[in-house]
């Protein structure tokens, strides 16, 4: 069974192979901005955190679902995913700029910690795929423990059409279906050091590294040494929560994790 990866992120991609999986890497070519602008636009305010990242997380799978990949459709589960780290109610994406992401930092420091929130969607475009889900049908798997998964639940009439999920507290996350999509959002407190001095700022921003991911860090790179404390899925601060995926494909679609290995 394959997985489309949505994206041409080296960081997703080697979260998945890691676990076994090698997806199969398509640029969505969504113009993230305009997205944004044409939905705040549309409610009249800014969008949340959860929001955002689940809004372009459907945008980029959606791009992606119904394309040709080396001439032939699509055949397996799509996944699109976001991120976006939110200090002191302020979102931060990509800084791109040296100087900004030097003085994000410095604002991130101030605060001492932030929330990272992972956007997800997977859309099932199995050639051999039964009837739509029902989205109101029981799931595979259980109820879940506290904390391990979340609940699936219809998607609000509200929403169904863009996939927003508005609902998501820091430190936890949500789930919704309808029918041959699942909408994800995940989240993970991170505390940084109280000591880190602005020439540690300087290098760090020298290496160039935080420049094209969200938040101007990575856990998984150098910043690692300057975070204290995660309370959440560390994979979800590198670029998709592995947990909650696995939740999706199996509560919405009945896949286990192991149907997506590489043998």
């Amino acid at each position: 069974m394959r997985l489309y990866l949505a994206s041409t992120s080296p960081a997703r991609r080697a979260l998945l192979a890691q676990t076994g999986i090698e997806p199969v890497l398509v640029a969505p070519g969504v113009d993230e901005d305009a997205a944004v602008a044409t939905h705040e636009a549309t409610l009249g305010r800014k969008l949340s955190g959860p929001e955002l990242v689940s809004l372009l997380a459907v945008a980029k799978a959606s791009a992606v679902a119904d394309a040709e990949v080396a001439g032939r459709p699509v055949d397996g589960f799509v996944f699109g995913g976001d991120s976006a780290f939110e200090v002191d109610g302020t979102l931060y994406g990509k800084p791109h700029d040296p100087a900004v992401a030097r003085e994000r930092w410095r604002q991130m420091l101030a605060v001492g910690g932030g929330t990272l929130w992972s956007g997800h969607c997977v859309l099932d475009r199995r050639a051999d795929r039964a009837a739509a889900v029902d989205a109101t049908a029981s799931r595979p798997g259980g109820a879940g423990r506290p904390r391990t998964a979340p609940p699936v639940r219809p998607l609000p009439a509200s929403t169904a059409g863009d996939g927003l999920i508005g609902d998501a507290a820091p430190g936890g996350s949500a789930m919704v279906a309808d029918g041959d999509r699942v909408v994800a959002v995940d989240s993970a407190v991170l505390t940084f050091a109280d000591d880190v001095s602005d020439d540690e700022i300087d290098a760090y921003v020298a290496s160039g590294e935080p420049l094209e991911v969200a938040g101007a860090f990575t856990i998984d790179g150098r910043a690692a040494a300057y975070i204290t404390r995660i309370d959440g899925a560390p994979s979800a601060v590198v670029g998709l929560s592995l947990p909650v995926l696995r939740s999706m494909l199996l509560r919405g679609f009945g896949a286990t994790w192991h149907d997506l290995w590489s043998m």
